[in-house]
């Protein structure tokens, strides 16, 4: 027999739209000859659907757009669609079977995540039931996501008599994440002596990037069908005499993966939330010089307008490497100097300032003016402000409210610096996109007279290397220290992270490309004594 596997882009809400979706790909799947379709998890409705899934009103919508949905279906072809089911006063995330205009059966998950950025307990209650359907003569049994982390959900759909198991699934991107996946299935497969089909999302939702790398695999473990990475469509595997077959896909490496998944996440956040174009202000620096360039692949340059903002600190190679990069990509590229509106800034405030010298105050109010320009142009033409802070300053707090945190969407929000210079050189193997000497050149804020990132910081690889271990592992200082970091370092290091968390809470939101970012999966308080020994 055919399976046909629905990698999808979902988009939270959006039932109609998503329906659509999946009535489409059914069409499709039938002309090709498949007797059934897998749908990921929680397609109907697009995941996570958060605290939509508290509304009885949406259970209502997606009972109805699921009966609406079956009668879609041709002939023939059994449909497996993921959606969040209510019955009474329980509230499930399940996947229901649907047939000649029937729905046959429904699976109810078992397994509710309850870490990183899963908060399934809030919302859901835990199936407890296995799910075991015929089509063409094999029977299926159902599990999702997280069901197959755990040995019990497989092995009970083993037991209930299935003869492969398929997985739905709306598992979201990190970097080395498909061969964590590959792990843990083979481990259910190895339980059960069952292959499994994995299906999973694509596409963009908020902070979230699901990467699709659909799979299946055989009932010795062996890699039987891999599928592409972020690209949404149909796949057709083959099971005869119960082993799966379809093309294996060879993946991306990590940082065209994770470059991968930052277009992506713009792409749908831009496209999902209505706006037309995207701003970006373009300093000469590396970061804004990636943000732009993955802007221009996510959109298009005719959608991304850079604007220079010099001060009187910005120096001329900024100018010449900023325009340089615009002209080469194609966007829109406008200078707005704000020496004019710093200096009446200034003016205004010179009682109060009088015989103080200049500081961070002066520095602020300058990266403060350029958020001003870049949201008065926002509010005019309907651009969305793409914020350019990478995840080293986001740690650190080096950054400034209301200024350059001033946006919409923080693109290298969990991106750490060492790594935007290593995706920049990637970026530039595509085709010549970055200047070298922006790529080469020490950072700086340009906010003061011969200022360097280092002056406040320590090394990046330093920075980076102590932000993992302390944001992303949880190590203790002590712990961090004893691994070879001086701790002169680790202190400061830890210091400025433990006191920035009230400018995280206030940025933008940003897309996740690591284990634990600084959003959804990471939840300190502000108010805060605690100090790790």
């Amino acid at each position: 027999m055919k399976i046909a596997l629905a990698q999808l882009n979902a988009t939270v809400g959006d039932l109609a739209g998503n329906a659509d979706l999946i009535a489409e790909f059914a069409r499709q799947a039938h002309r090709l000859g498949a007797q059934l379709l897998l749908t990921p998890e929680m397609a109907l409705c697009g995941y996570p659907p958060e605290d939509l899934a508290l509304r009885p009103d949406f259970y209502d919508e997606n009972a109805r757009v699921l009966h609406e949905l079956a009668g879609r279906i041709p002939a023939g072809l059994t449909l497996v669609a993921g959606h969040p089911l209510r019955e009474g006063a329980r509230r499930f995330n399940a996947a229901s079977v649907l047939r000649d205009g029937a729905i046959l059966a429904t699976y109810r998950k078992q397994l509710l995540p309850n870490h990183s950025v899963f908060d399934e307990m809030r919302t859901f209650d835990a199936g407890e039931d296995a799910c075991v359907f015929e089509c063409a003569g094999v029977r299926f049994g159902l599990n999702i996501c997280e069901d197959i982390w755990e040995p019990g959900p497989a092995l009970q759909a083993r037991d209930a008599g299935a003869q492969c198991l398929l997985a739905l699934n709306a598992s979201p991107f990190h970097a080395d994440k498909q061969p964590l996946r590959l792990q843990v299935a083979r481990a259910r497969v190895m339980e059960t002596g069952l292959p499994l089909i994995y299906a999973n999302l694509t596409g963009g939702q908020d902070e979230l990037v699901f990467d699709g790398a659909s799979f299946a695999l055989r009932a010795d473990g062996a890699l039987a069908a891999q599928f592409p990475m972020f690209d949404p469509g149909l796949l057709v595997l083959d099971l005869e005499h119960g082993c799966p077959a379809g093309p294996i896909t060879e993946l991306p490496g990590n940082e065209a993966a994770i470059y991968q998944a930052l277009v992506t996440g713009v792409r749908d956040y831009v496209a999902k939330n209505g706006f037309p174009s995207v701003i970006l202000g373009l300093s000469g620096g590396i970061d804004s010089a990636l943000t732009m360039a993955v802007a221009v692949d996510a959109l298009g340059a005719d959608r991304v307008m850079a604007v220079m903002m010099p001060s009187e600190f910005t120096a001329g190679i900024s100018l010449e490497d900023a325009e340089e990069m615009a002209r080469g990509l194609g966007v829109r590229y406008d200078v707005q100097a704000i020496k004019p509106m710093y200096d009446v800034f200034l003016a205004q405030l010179s009682d109060e300032f009088d015989g103080l010298p200049f500081d961070l105050t002066e520095e602020n109010i300058q990266a403060r003016i350029r958020g001003v320009v870049l949201m008065a142009l926002s509010n005019k033409f309907g651009h969305l402000v793409l914020t350019t802070g990478n995840k080293s300053e986001m740690a650190s707090g080096y950054a400034t409210l209301y200024g350059d945190m001033a946006g919409g969407l923080a693109v290298l929000k969990d991106v750490a610096k060492t790594l935007v210079w290593r995706l920049s050189r990637y970026r530039n193997t595509l085709s010549p996109a970055i200047p070298e000497r922006i790529i080469t050149r020490p950072p700086t804020a340009e906010l003061r007279a011969d200022q360097c990132d280092q002056d406040s910081l320590p090394a990046y690889e330093v920075l980076d290397a102590i932000m993992a271990r302390y944001v992303e592992q949880d190590m203790a200082p002590r712990d961090i220290i004893a691994a070879g970091y001086r701790p002169e370092d680790v202190a400061l290091v830890v210091r400025l992270i433990d006191r920035s968390e009230y400018k995280r809470r206030q940025s933008p939101p940003g897309i996740r490309i690591t284990p634990r970012g600084f959003g959804r999966d990471r939840r300190y308080p502000i108010t805060n004594k605690y100090r790790a020994p």
